[in-house]
């Protein structure tokens, strides 16, 4: 497992985790971030459900949604109610890696170089719009995705252990975008589509816009930190102990295994996503409060996890079938275990 999707030495020296009574801790650290971010966002329980798991995973997300259905303002909401440090990027046709990274300036005044830190230097960071900007700028970032640490000519620069990206697109058929390589998607723990808010929820945004509630001042509608570093390190390590049984295991294995034979797709799911799968699945499965992963809770990550990793072969994409259609097609031929 790489650098990336281990947990931290420090963490890894906590107490042990004692079974149901301390994932009950997950239970309540969810309920607590998602009462105080729902102050200012209506709806998108599946996307705040992701992001939470994405942090206990520490793990990346990539949020996909046309303009205005709140992606944003769900991930300075989130940040705001962890106390955790913001960051945040606006990804452009002209941004340069060293606009993300950051550059060594010759400080005239002494003779030396000096290191300017870009705004990647920080625990949470909404890459607003990504694939508005093209490929060697969103590259940029992979090393920081992957290993939590950048390279400034030749010299490595650790981030924080907290340090994870939240990324927003627009849909990549929008005028003015680049799809985003492969081996960038491939670090992205989960994918999750953002839409529309139903009938009721866009009443309630209504409302909140005519009483000024509907800017992104998360400061303005009265959300406060609701967790410690320290709580939200313990979940993790809480969160890694959920217990994967060996026969669900199998079935992870067979999924992903599966996405690589199938006629309908060209490339199929790598070995990555089959760690990402059983770790977003034990994640789940510990904000529900349970000890144990069951097949649905490995269902239900699923279509995150795995669809943006797979390439579908020509016809299928011809005949209309996205990655969820074929995705689910998949599944149903591999035996769940009881």
């Amino acid at each position: 497992m790489s650098t990336g999707d281990t947990a931290p030495t420090a963490e890894a020296q906590a107490p042990d985790v004692q079974d149901d009574q301390d994932v009950g801790e997950l239970r309540v650290l969810r309920d607590a971030v998602l009462g105080e971010v729902r102050k200012i966002v209506v709806g998108q329980d599946d996307a705040l459900e992701g992001l939470l798991v994405a942090l206990m995973a520490q793990g990346h997300v990539l949020l996909e949604g046309v303009p205005g259905t709140a992606k944003t303002l769900m991930v300075r909401a989130v940040a705001a109610a962890l106390g955790l440090d913001f960051g945040r990027i606006q990804f452009t046709p002209d941004l340069m890696p060293s606009d993300v990274i950051g550059t060594n300036i010759f400080d005239l005044s002494n003779g030396k170089f000096r290191l300017t830190q870009g705004p990647i230097f920080t625990e949470l960071l909404l890459a607003d719009e990504i694939n508005r900007a093209p490929a060697k700028t969103q590259s940029a970032l992979l090393e920081a995705m992957q290993e939590r640490q950048v390279s400034i000519d030749g010299t490595r620069h650790p981030l924080s252990q907290d340090f994870t990206v939240f990324a927003t697109q627009n849909p990549v058929e929008q005028e003015g975008t680049y799809p985003l390589p492969e081996a960038q998607l491939d670090r992205f723990l989960l994918k999750i589509r953002v839409g529309y808010p139903s009938q009721e929820e866009e009443d309630r945004i209504l409302i909140g816009g005519v009483a000024g509630v509907g800017s992104v001042d998360v400061v303005g509608a009265g959300i406060q930190p609701v967790a410690t570093r320290e709580a939200v390190h313990r979940a993790r390590l809480i969160a890694s102990r959920v217990r994967v049984e060996p026969q669900v295991r199998a079935y992870i294995r067979d999924l992903v295994r599966a996405t690589r034979s199938s006629p309908m797709v060209l490339l199929g799911a790598g070995p990555r996503a089959g760690i990402h799968l059983m770790v977003a699945s034990r994640c789940i499965a510990g904000l529900e409060g349970r000890a144990f992963v069951t097949p649905d809770d490995v269902v239900r990550v699923l279509p995150s996890v795995v669809c943006h990793r797979l390439i579908l072969a020509p016809e299928v994409e011809l005949d209309g079938m996205g990655a969820d259609q074929v995705m689910d097609r998949i599944a149903r031929t591999v035996e769940v275990p009881r």
